[in-house]
């Protein structure tokens, strides 16, 4: 059945509590949304098969408890993972603030130096913003990492948010070729800036 996938990739969503990574993840694997999302307790994790340029990858989805009381668990979480997705809330400005204790963590426990990051600012159909764009873009570039802003409530960006997180894994060889010896990928040079279903919401520093 899956003799046509490319490779399997590990994708994380990291931030804290209350941002909306659950959210994101079932927009993106499902296509719903729930108001009433209850809070992660430990490790969700889900599986679905994204086409990039005709190259499809698996990906394993794991969306973690942004709570202290569950952090027991990190390190498994973090190894071998590929692509990270850090969210905060654009109406709250203490997630924001909280993204530098997530990426040490990341630094700390992340088993690979070459890891894409993808920050994204969630709930942008909210009136009472606190983060604006330009904070989010500034410290995405600060940091390396790819940014969005998105909406899990009305789709706005999400399937834009993996997309460019998995086709940036997947022009980074060494990230997963060493599982797939003798793969090799065709990606084509004109997307650079994010072009498909992207719009004006993807940024690559």
């Amino acid at each position: 059945m899956d003799e046509d996938v490319l490779t399997t990739l590990k994708l994380l969503i990291i931030g804290e509590s209350g941002v909306g990574k659950s959210s994101l993840l079932l927009r993106f694997t499902e296509d719903t949304f729930d108001p009433e999302q209850s809070a992660t307790i430990g490790v969700d994790f889900k599986v679905k098969t994204l086409a990039i340029e005709g190259n499809k990858a698996k990906l394993a989805i794991w969306d973690t408890a942004g709570q202290e009381r569950f952090r027991t668990l990190t390190p498994s979480y973090y190894r071998g993972a590929q692509g990270v997705i850090l969210v905060y809330d654009v109406t709250r400005r203490d997630s924001f603030a909280k993204l530098e204790n997530w990426l040490n963590e990341l630094e700390t426990y992340s088993t690979r130096n070459d890891i894409v990051k993808m920050l994204v600012g969630n709930k942008i159909d909210k009136d009472d913003r606190e983060v604006d764009r330009n904070e989010g873009l500034k410290f995405a570039r600060k940091h390396s990492m790819l940014f969005i802003e998105a909406s899990a409530k009305t789709k706005d960006g999400v399937q834009c948010a993996f997309e460019e997180l998995v086709e940036k894994i997947l022009q980074t060889p060494g990230l997963w070729e060493s599982d797939n010896q003798g793969q090799k990928v065709q990606l084509g040079q004109q997307e650079q800036g994010g072009g498909r279903a992207c719009g004006g919401y993807c940024s690559i520093p």
